[in-house]
């Protein structure tokens, strides 16, 4: 098994407001004061935040002070980690059932802390 790149650990408020960044941008290029505004941020704030969007591989470009996304927010949303929700190990273990990708990478986790196979 490949590294894999460590993802920044986001709190809720933070998931929230980089994913309505997002919204922002696929749907029309935006200059920095509009997203300031909107997202109710500081500078330093929407920096670190387009930092933290980059470090995720989130492709944006930025021409003439105006930002934009380079892929769909489907693509995009699928790049930001979601914040510890705060389950006990019997709930994870209950969403864990099923077939698809996200119920194996929840199994595997588990199965990572458990030890169990």
């Amino acid at each position: 098994m490949g590294s894999k790149r460590k993802l920044p650990v986001l709190t809720t408020d933070r998931l929230a407001r980089l994913y309505r960044m997002l919204l922002m941008l696929a749907k029309a290029p935006q200059g920095r004061a509009a997203m300031l505004r909107r997202l109710n941020l500081d500078v330093r704030g929407f920096y670190r935040d387009l930092e933290t969007l980059r470090q995720l591989g989130i492709p944006m470009h930025s021409e003439g002070g105006r930002y934009r996304l380079l892929e769909s927010i489907e693509q995009s949303a699928k790049r930001l980690p979601f914040p510890d929700p705060g389950l006990n190990l019997h709930e994870a273990t209950v969403l864990a059932k099923g077939g698809s990708p996200a119920h194996r990478k929840l199994r595997e986790q588990i199965r990572q802390l458990t030890g169990k196979r």
